[in-house]
């Protein structure tokens, strides 16, 4: 694997840059369109009783949402018991994707902002309007792929990758307490694994306040994204992950990372979404050919 210097190809955003952006007609069309094959696979493990993770996804076909918006998705890891986390989880993706194709917003970076803003305003007035959901909240990693980017964004210790040849990155941040203390020197990755706080998170959908990390990802043809929930990083280290998602088919990929994290004990729900970007299609030929 390079090191980070070598692979950094990834920017943050912060909310007062997107929210200064002016506002512009939409374009008619995209210039590119990414051919993708993905798969998805989520299991409920070998511990819990229900499965709080899910993912969802969207691929328009309409050209101004395609040159907009692109195509999204998302996992989400839900908390709070008693089937809480599983209606987190699924109304942040609903209203997720719901607000993001929302054309009036100006760009896309605003739009994911607002996406996880609306998303986080819902789950927290359903906690609080029903005792028995009370507390309950959910986390929540999504790509858009747009035109030549991956645009993503984030909140928990869910995760992104980006695989690239032979490099593995992960994208994402984890907002968890052993993780911060990770970045902070204070703790090793080691200590972090075996930490009795390592499920404590710093951000989830369902907070008073939260605000999402947003980063943009220059995508290349060959290159492959892994969207994942913490009960597959648990149990899988990253260069198997690579390995594994390099080496099958998307769909394969999926499905024979979750059967690693329940032969690892699988103590937690498990969820993968893999993205293979086979080309960057010019629009022109992504009509010929009938991906659009």
């Amino acid at each position: 694997m390079q090191n980070n210097d070598e692979i950094e190809i990834t920017a943050k955003f912060r909310r007062n840059e997107m929210l200064t952006q002016p506002h512009r007609e939409p374009k008619a069309q995209p210039e590119v369109v990414p051919f993708i094959r993905f798969g998805a696979k989520t299991d409920l493990g070998n511990v819990r009783e229900n499965n709080e993770d899910k993912y969802d996804f969207f691929e328009p076909t309409e050209p101004v949402l395609l040159a907009e918006r692109g195509s999204m998705y998302a996992v989400c890891d839900g908390m709070g018991g008693h089937s809480a986390g599983q209606i987190a989880s699924e109304l942040a993706l609903k209203t997720l994707l719901k607000a993001y194709y929302n054309l009036e917003l100006p760009d896309i970076d605003t739009a994911l902002h607002t996406a996880v803003l609306s998303a986080n305003a819902l789950v927290r007035e359903i906690a609080q309007a029903i005792p028995g959901r009370r507390g309950m909240g959910t986390t929540l990693t999504a790509a858009a792929l747009v035109e030549h980017e991956a645009h993503i964004v984030h909140v928990g210790d869910s995760r992104c990758y980006l695989i690239r040849g032979n490099a593995v990155q992960q994208v994402t941040d984890d907002h968890s307490y052993v993780m911060e203390q990770v970045r902070q020197g204070l703790m090793s990755l080691q200590e972090a694994q075996y930490s009795p706080y390592r499920n404590v998170i710093t951000r989830s959908i369902g907070m008073e306040q939260v605000e999402p990390d947003i980063y943009r990802v220059p995508l290349e043809a060959g290159d492959r994204l892994v969207l994942c929930t913490d009960g597959l990083t648990t149990h899988v280290m990253d260069e198997t992950i690579a390995e594994v998602v390099c080496t099958h088919s998307p769909s394969a990929a999926a499905q024979h990372l979750v059967e690693m994290a329940l032969e690892e004990g699988g103590s937690d729900n498990v969820t993968v979404i893999v993205l293979h970007v086979l080309d960057l299609l010019p629009w022109e030929r992504a009509q010929e050919i009938g991906w659009v």
